[in-house]
C-alpha cells in the first residue's frame, strides 16, 4: 500500500490534510484543557463545551449537504479551511486580552464543527471522482493512518507547548495549520465539473433530508449508522470526564494526559495499514462485524484508572486496543459507505453522516456531564463502559445489499475513492 501512486492531485489533497490533521493533532484536546487550566471551569461546563458547540454545528451544517453536493468541491474545502482559521485566530486573541470565557470557546466549536461538517462532505465527494474505485480501500487507510500518526506526535508536542508557552499556544497551530490546508488545495487544480442545481423550492427541501433517506432505506448502512452514533458518542463523552479525572481529582500534569493519548496512537498507524490486507483475506462484512465488536469492549476500563504510573499505563492500554481496532474499523466503513451511495449523493450522505454524529457526541456528552456533576467522572465514565457493551447488537447481521442500491452505487460509483469522516 505504501508504494502505490494515487496521483500527484491526491498528493496535495493528501499532504493539504495531513497538515491540519497534524495541526488538529497539537490541539488535540485543548478547549477542555483551556476550560479546566485557564478558565476554572466545572466538570459540568466542561461537558456543555464539548457538547452544545458540536450540536449548534451540526444544526448549522443541516443545509450545508445539498449547498455542497451542488458545487464545486474544491473552492468549498477553501473557503472551510478558512472560515476555521478566522474562527480558531480569535481565541488566543481574546485570550491575550483578558476576554477569553467559555461562552467564546463554544462560539468557536460550533463554527469550527460547521465548517469541518462541510470540508469532509466537499472532499469525500471530490476525492470519490479522483480516485480509481480498486484505490478506494488505498485511501482511507492512507488518511487513516495520517489521522492516528498526527495524533501519536501531536498531543506530547502540544502538552509541552502548552506548559512552556501557555493553554492557547496550540489552538494557535491548530488555526495556522488551515491556513496552509487552504493554501495546499488550491495547488490541486484540475478541472472540475459544476454539479447540476437544484430545481424548485420543492426539490431543495427534499435535498435537506435525502442523505438521511439514503441511508436509513439501505439496511446495511442504516445498521451501521445507528451502531457508529452510539459507539462514536459513547467514546467521545468520555474526553471531556477523564480530561476532569485525570488532571484535577488525580492530578496528572498536562504532559502526560497529552502523552497517554498520543503514545497508544502507534496501534492507528497499524490498523490502517492492515486494512487493505485484512479485508482482502477475510471479508469487507467479517471485519465490520468482528472489530466493529471488539472496539466496544475496552472502555470499560477506563473506569479503573488510579494516580501515578499504574493509571497512566492503565490508561495507555485501554486507548490502545481502542485506536488498534478503530483504525482498522474505521477506513473498511468508509469504504462501504461510498460504494454503497449513489454518485448524486455522496456530499448530503456524508453531511448527514456527520450531522448525526455531532448531534449524538452533543446530546451523550450533555448527559455524560450531567450524571459526573450528580455522581462522579468516574461514575459516568463506568455508565458508559456498560452501555457501549450493547453497541454490536446494532451491527449487519447480512453481507448482503439491496441489489438495486449495490446496483445503483456500482453504475454511478465505477472509478471512484472515498475518504473517511
Amino acid at each position: 500500500m505504501a508504494g502505490r501512486s494515487l496521483g500527484r492531485r491526491f498528493g496535495w489533497l493528501w499532504a493539504a490534510y495531513a497538515v491540519s490533521a497534524y495541526g488538529s493533532g497539537l490541539g488535540f484536546g485543548a478547549f477542555p484543557l483551556i476550560a479546566v487550566l485557564a478558565l476554572h471551569a466545572s466538570p459540568a461546563q466542561v461537558s456543555v463545551l464539548s457538547a452544545v458547540g458540536p450540536a449548534v454545528g451540526a444544526l448549522i451544517a443541516v443545509p450545508l449537504g445539498p449547498w455542497v453536493e451542488r458545487r464545486r468541491k474544491l473552492p468549498v474545502m477553501v473557503a472551510m479551511d478558512l472560515a476555521r482559521f478566522a474562527a480558531m485566530m480569535t481565541v488566543p486573541v481574546a485570550y491575550a486580552l483578558g476576554r477569553l470565557t467559555v461562552t467564546h470557546l463554544l462560539v468557536v466549536s460550533a463554527v469550527a464543527a460547521a465548517a469541518r461538517i462541510a470540508f469532509n462532505a466537499a472532499s469525500g465527494a471530490f476525492l470519490r471522482a479522483l480516485v480509481r474505485r480498486d484505490d478506494l480501500l488505498v485511501a482511507n487507510a492512507r488518511f487513516e493512518s495520517t489521522t492516528w500518526s498526527s495524533i501519536a506526535v501531536g498531543p506530547p508536542l502540544g502538552g509541552a507547548a502548552i506548559g512552556l508557552f501557555g493553554p492557547v499556544t496550540t489552538v494557535l497551530a491548530d488555526a495556522l495549520s488551515y491556513l496552509i490546508s487552504a493554501l495546499g488545495i488550491t495547488a490541486i487544480r484540475g478541472r472540475e465539473e459544476r454539479p447540476p442545481r437544484i430545481g424548485d423550492s420543492r426539490d431543495r427541501a427534499r435535498e435537506l433530508l435525502a442523505g438521511w433517506r439514503h441511508i436509513l432505506t439501505h439496511p446495511g448502512l442504516r445498521a451501521l449508522y445507528l451502531n457508529n452514533l452510539l459507539v462514536g458518542g459513547l467514546i467521545m463523552a468520555t474526553e471531556p470526564l477523564l480530561a476532569v479525572l485525570l488532571l484535577r481529582e488525580l492530578g496528572f500534569p498536562p504532559w502526560q494526559y497529552g502523552l497517554a493519548f498520543a503514545a497508544p496512537c502507534v496501534g492507528g498507524l497499524v490498523g490502517s495499514r492492515l486494512a487493505r490486507r485484512v479485508v482482502a483475506r477475510y471479508g469487507q462484512h467479517r471485519i465490520l462485524r468482528t472489530v466493529g465488536t471488539l472496539r466496544a469492549i475496552w472502555l470499560i476500563g477506563l473506569a479503573f484508572v488510579q494516580p501515578g504510573v499504574g493509571g497512566l499505563v492503565t490508561v495507555m492500554t485501554v486507548e490502545l486496543a481502542i485506536i488498534l481496532c478503530m483504525s482498522l474499523y474505521n477506513p473498511v466503513l468508509a469504504t462501504y459507505r461510498l460504494e454503497h451511495t449513489p454518485g448524486d449523493r455522496v456530499a448530503r450522505t456524508l453531511s448527514a453522516w456527520s450531522i448525526s454524529s455531532g448531534a449524538a457526541i452533543a446530546v451523550l456528552s450533555a448527559l455524560g456531564g450531567l450524571l459526573a456533576e450528580a455522581t462522579s467522572p468516574r461514575t459516568a465514565i463506568a455508565v458508559a463502559g456498560l452501555l457501549i457493551l450493547t453497541s454490536p447488537l446494532l451491527l449487519p447481521r447480512s453481507s448482503r445489499a439491496p441489489a438495486s442500491s449495490a446496483r445503483r452505487a456500482a453504475e454511478e460509483g465505477a472509478g471512484v475513492g472515498g475518504r473517511p469522516v
